[in-house]
């Protein structure tokens, strides 16, 4: 995204753009510090930051794929040649990877609910920082999401979730939009204007 777009010009387009199609380049360190920056500006009731991040880059991606795949094959020997592939490159397929971890828990006083969600405002704003700076991002959760099994491969903690995987990158592919919903579909007036 241009830095001078109008946000209101830039929400109308808004878009993922999925992690097989990115490519180098992706964000130096300087530019994902910026991104994470501009990330971290999300509702946070109680500011208790509800969540870290974890970045993945370099020939790390490779060695967590690797390691991911013999998970898959461990669930699965049976896997076809193109599956082995798509392991095998979950965390090569954009330059960089962001993990999002979820530190929600109990609180005197803030419901565990508004720290996940603070969680999910995170992920969105991530996208959309990457964006302002200038790369293509894609927000994912995969199985190994889910799979405790996985999560010191990844560096999450005990006690923590994982939000999604944001995937930033460049993209020679144009982007194209999809379908939305109706506002009729989704949207409930109450009370007269």
């Amino acid at each position: 995204m241009k830095n001078d777009i109008k946000l209101v010009d830039y929400l109308a387009v808004r878009r993922s753009i999925p992690a097989f199609q990115m490519c180098e380049p992706g964000p130096s360190t300087a530019e994902i510090e910026e991104i994470l920056t501009l990330a971290v500006r999300v509702p946070d009731h109680g500011k208790l930051a509800p969540w870290r991040f974890v970045v993945y880059r370099g020939e790390e991606r490779v060695r967590i794929g690797e390691a991911l795949l013999a998970m898959a094959l461990e669930k699965n020997p049976e896997l076809s040649e193109e599956m082995i592939g798509v392991e095998r490159t979950r965390f090569t397929r954009a330059p960089v990877v962001i993990g999002v971890i979820s530190k929600a828990g109990p609180h005197v006083k803030i419901p565990e609910w508004e720290q996940l969600m603070s969680a999910g405002a995170v992920c969105l704003n991530l996208l959309m920082a990457a964006n302002a700076v200038g790369y293509v991002s894609n927000w994912l959760t995969e199985w190994f999401s889910y799979d405790e099994r996985a999560y010191p491969l990844l560096g999450v903690m005990p006690g923590e979730k994982v939000a999604g995987f944001i995937h930033v990158g460049s993209t020679t592919f144009p982007a194209t939009e999809r379908p939305r919903p109706a506002l009729a579909d989704v949207v409930t007036w109450v009370g007269e204007a």
